[in-house]
């Protein structure tokens, strides 16, 4: 709106210059040189990729690197452990409050447990990290560690890096569970000692019968299992052993949670069954140790769940998960009049009396490490809760020790790492924990042991585990900032040589450069060469990984490519000066303001909505509402209707199949009227492809049916039905492939490219998004017809209606025109149009947006892999439309695609730039992951955008013919 204006005022004052300036004129550099620039254009985007996945990946060198170091010796704790064996329950996706609360009868759905925290152990609350998911949260568990995010990226199943961890540890480990989780252990542990015991893969099927089954299979195995171990000497002989772990891992919770969500009557049975199966595996181990009170026992979780069966981001129904235990070496009930914690669970659980004690996930490894008399795992930086400890002053003072030991270990080793790759004068140790001040800490420690004054033992330890805590993320992050200015510096250089080639190859800004400007002097070549080699040594002498290679020397070869065209910057600098002042500063205000809309839309969507009430004022500010006055108001509708989605909620909201059937019914009454349209106008569309039409429209009822029909199967408890299944593979195969057999006229192909993607939509569709494609549909066909007027408005001839105007034409350099200020907004509005897409209906940004209701039209089976597609391919499918729609308005508007890219890619990389600096490594850690995947969303999207490109081209131009019948048409 503001462009337009900012546009209007620039020709009023600059006449027929600034046509001069921005229209192509005689003589243009595009007739005389188009096989040159087409070739920089290619080169550019070859280079524009390979730079963007440098930049993409280096987030994960700065802040996703492994923690892990590796050479410490065990340390274990001299002092007779209070327990022989260790049984740990793991029920995966258990809530704290969906264990602890009472039901609506005022009674406990798991009474065996309850009984426990008042009669015989301690209870509290275990706080976890994010990704809130399974395999991370059995690590923190197990391990003791925090798994960063580069291992869920190299895969859930496999070990990215090795570590140690309590069942390693162990004299022998049993595990009975998923084949998701007791492999990694087994794989990470060194001998032959832990034995694992998993069901298969297609067990986990969140549509048919209840998953509580899961967790039956393992109860039932473990009884046969010790049932066994009465006949065999063998196995009989090691399980009386010391040190000895059996771990159960209870899927079923997990599973029930995602299929019906946390509230539902299944989930809360789940519940009363594993604590009847967690009750009589207690009561066979006692008669089979003969009640000889050496076992410990632990029941915790992982992670939480939404109340939208979810998990994996930062919410408190997600990180707050139980933590029971008893048995040796745990210390019993304690009743109190007052607790530690002012939050209002304690009432809401009638737990009020009985003492909490909360502890953070990776606390649990080295307590039951304590209780078996095993070594702390390595790499644990779990701090030991003495609180749950039923033992001596002497031993939790040797335990604690031990554990500051084995964490100062880590740092010292971390330190040691660091120093030897940094040279000695640049090199800055951790102050807070010099040698000196560890020598001192433990002298004291051990000085204090032998004068029997334990409580200052453990208060000294407490507070040299948090010294070396907290150096071991200095050294984590030692050269953090130094990679990051590395990439700024290569962010802004790129941002730089984009908006060159743009002036250079687009405009006629600068019309000298082609034609014959002065070559650089040959002291800039040698002086960059110069500033590489040095780089290079620098980086040669502290041993530095091979991507720092690549993150520090990517900047020179950027900025030579920058410096080089010198003279694009002189002449740019001239043009610019022949402007007046006060527009210059309106547009870049608009400019400026227009790119913090869209960063602070990552943050708040209701900035999506101000931007689209925005857009619907757009044409009663230009003479767009007195030329087109029905276009005008089609654009307002749209824009108003689309401004709704983002208020609308996007989590905890309860599937609607409603709602589907409703936007597919919708959807086919369109597409009959459309064809209605076309038949009564006799077009040659319905005569040749009218029968492609009519599928596409059968198509849309057969999907609608589908997710009903499926819906109600998994309702009544019957699993997903298999021609449901096949059929709904089928339409997902065959919408990209519809669309092709169709006319390649704008009209035709944008509706049957939305007629075949709505059909996949619907099928994973649950609600209100159902809708979204639709009106987002609508409002790109308007959007094309307001950007001819527009162009129309400009000057710009343009004779041809949009319904006899193809998609693939002839695409000669010399008939596209260059660049107006007005293509500005054309690009901002396809990017805001991008970002609309990805965060219409969701916050993709946070994992537990995620439903797994959303796909059971195609799978009910957990398949991470294949689940997760699903899901990007709906998050992508009104990508594809607005890209359709961009392509549309590239021919219309008589534009080359390069030339409007270039500038949409400035734009998305001025806003990398941005969640490059907010990306954060202290705070919640939902705040830290959160900034972490705005970047690498908004990185993806600029790689993406140009494969995205190349398959809205496809979906567009294309045309696939049947039988072999010939057709001529444009290519």
């Amino acid at each position: 709106m503001i462009i337009e204006q900012f546009t209007s005022c620039l020709r009023a004052d600059l006449g027929e210059q600034f046509d001069d300036l921005l229209l192509r004129g005689k003589g243009s550099t595009w007739k005389d040189y188009p096989w040159m620039i087409t070739m920089n254009l290619l080169l550019f985007f070859i280079l524009g990729l390979l730079v963007h996945f440098v930049f993409f990946v280096s987030i994960f060198d700065i802040y996703f690197t492994s923690p892990l170091v590796h050479g410490m010796t065990p340390q274990l704790t001299p002092l007779l452990p209070p327990a022989r064996r260790l049984v740990l329950f793991v029920a995966d996706g258990l809530r704290a409050d969906s264990l602890y609360e009472l039901d609506e009868n005022g009674t406990s759905r798991a009474p065996f447990i309850r009984n426990i925290i008042m009669h015989k152990g301690s209870w509290g609350i275990s706080h976890t990290r994010v990704p809130t998911e399974s395999r991370p949260g059995h690590v923190a568990l197990i391990a003791g560690f925090y798994e960063d995010v580069s291992a869920v990226a190299k895969g859930w199943k496999e070990n990215p890096v090795e570590f140690d961890s309590l069942f390693n540890e162990s004299k022998y480990t049993w595990s009975w569970g998923s084949p998701d989780i007791l492999p990694m252990f087994a794989k990470g542990a060194s001998g032959d000692h832990v034995y694992i015991h998993c069901y298969t893969a297609e067990k986990e099927d969140f549509g048919a019968q209840d998953a509580a089954r899961l967790d039956t299979w393992v109860f039932d195995q473990v009884k046969d299992f010790f049932q066994s171990a009465k006949s065999n000497q063998s196995l009989f002989s090691k399980l009386n052993e010391e040190k000895i772990v059996l771990f159960l891992h209870l899927l079923g919770i997990d599973t029930n949670g995602h299929a019906h969500r946390p509230s539902s009557r299944e989930y809360k049975d789940n519940i009363r069954k594993v604590d009847d199966g967690v009750k009589e595996i207690v009561s066979l181990l006692e008669d089979f140790y003969e009640n000889d009170g050496k076992t410990a026992f632990v029941i915790t979780s992982d992670h939480g769940m939404t109340d939208w069966g979810s998990h994996g981001a930062g919410h408190a129904s997600e990180t707050l998960t139980p933590l029971v235990s008893w048995g040796a070496g745990i210390r019993h009930p304690q009743q109190v009049s007052t607790q530690l914690f002012d939050d209002e669970f304690l009432k809401e659980w009638q737990l009020e009396n009985w003492k909490r004690r909360d502890v953070n996930q990776a606390d649990i490894a080295p307590l039951m490490a304590s209780l078996i008399g095993v070594p702390f795992p390595l790499n644990s930086v779990g701090i030991l809760p003495l609180d749950y400890l039923n033992n001596s002053d002497l031993f939790k003072a040797e335990s604690m020790l031990t554990n500051a030991l084995q964490i100062l270990e880590q740092f010292k080793i971390k330190m040691t790492q660091k120093k030897e790759v940094t040279l000695p004068f640049l090199f800055t140790p951790f102050k807070l924990l010099s040698d000196s001040k560890q020598l001192e800490i433990l002298g004291k420690a051990r000085s204090y042991l032998k004068q029997k004054k334990y409580q200052d033992v453990i208060s000294l330890c407490k507070k040299l585990i948090h010294l070396a805590l907290e150096g071991l993320s200095y050294y984590h992050t030692y050269n953090r900032f130094f990679l990051g200015i590395s990439v700024v510096i290569g962010f802004i250089g790129w941002i730089s040589f984009a908006t060159i080639m743009i002036i250079k190859s687009h405009s006629s800004l600068t019309r000298s450069v082609v034609k014959g400007g002065k070559k650089p002097h040959h002291l800039l070549p040698c002086s960059f060469v110069v500033i590489g080699v040095l780089i290079a040594f620098f980086l040669l002498i502290q041993a530095c990984p091979w991507t720092y290679y690549i993150y520090c020397l990517l900047p020179v070869p950027i900025w030579y490519a920058v410096l080089k065209e010198f003279q694009v910057i002189q002449d740019l600098i001239t043009s610019l000066l022949t402007f007046s002042g006060k527009h210059s500063v309106v547009f870049l205000l608009v400019f400026t303001l227009g790119i913090e809309i869209l960063v602070l839309s990552f943050f708040y969507r209701y900035m999506l909505t101000a931007g689209l009430i925005a857009f619907a004022c757009w044409p009663f500010f230009t003479q767009l509402w007195i030329r087109a006055k029905i276009t005008s108001l089609g654009w307002t509708l749209f824009s108003l209707l689309l401004a709704v989605f983002p208020l609308l909620p996007v989590l905890g909201r309860e599937p609607n199949i409603t709602l589907v059937t409703g936007a597919g019914l919708l959807i086919f009454l369109i597409s009959l009227s459309s064809f209605a349209h076309l038949w009564k106008s006799k077009s040659k569309y319905i005569c040749e492809d009218g029968s492609v039409h009519l599928c596409q429209m059968v198509g849309i009822l057969i999907s609608t049916y589908i997710v009903n029909s499926t819906h109600s199967s998994l309702l009544q408890k019957q699993g997903l039905p298999q021609i449901n299944q096949i059929v709904s593979w089928a339409i997902l195969a065959s919408s990209l492939v519809v669309p092709l057999l169709g006319p390649t006229i704008v009209f035709q192909r944008l509706l049957s490219i939305l007629l075949s993607l709505m059909s996949t939509y619907l099928l994973l569709s649950t609600g209100y998004e159902a809708f979204f494609p639709f009106v987002l549909s609508c409002l790109m066909l308007v959007w094309i017809h307001m950007e001819q007027e527009t162009l129309q408005q400009s000057g710009v001839s343009c004779t041809q209606k949009l319904t006899s105007i193809h998609f693939a034409y002839n695409t000669d350099i010399t008939q596209f025109r260059q660049l107006h200020l007005d293509d500005i907004r054309r690009s901002f509005f396809f990017v805001f149009f991008i970002v609309t897409a990805f965060f219409g209906t969701g916050n993709i940004a946070s994992i537990n947006s995620f439903d797994p209701s959303s796909v059971y039209c195609f799978l009910t089976v957990f398949s991470p892999f294949m689940m997760g597609s699903l899901v990007m391919w709906k998050i992508l499918i009104p990508f594809v439309l607005v890209m359709c729609a961009f392509e549309a308005i590239q021919v219309t508007t008589q534009l080359s695609s390069k030339s409007l890219f270039l500038i949409v890619l400035v734009i998305s990389d001025i806003m990398a730039l941005h969640f490059f600096f907010l990306v954060k490594d202290y705070g919640s850690w939902l705040d830290i992951g959160t900034s972490i995947s705005h970047y690498v969303i908004v990185m993806c999207m600029t790689i993406f955008l140009v494969l995205l490109s190349g398959l809205a081209q496809l979906l567009t131009t294309k045309k696939i013919e049947l039988w072999g019948k010939t057709k001529p048409h444009f290519m």
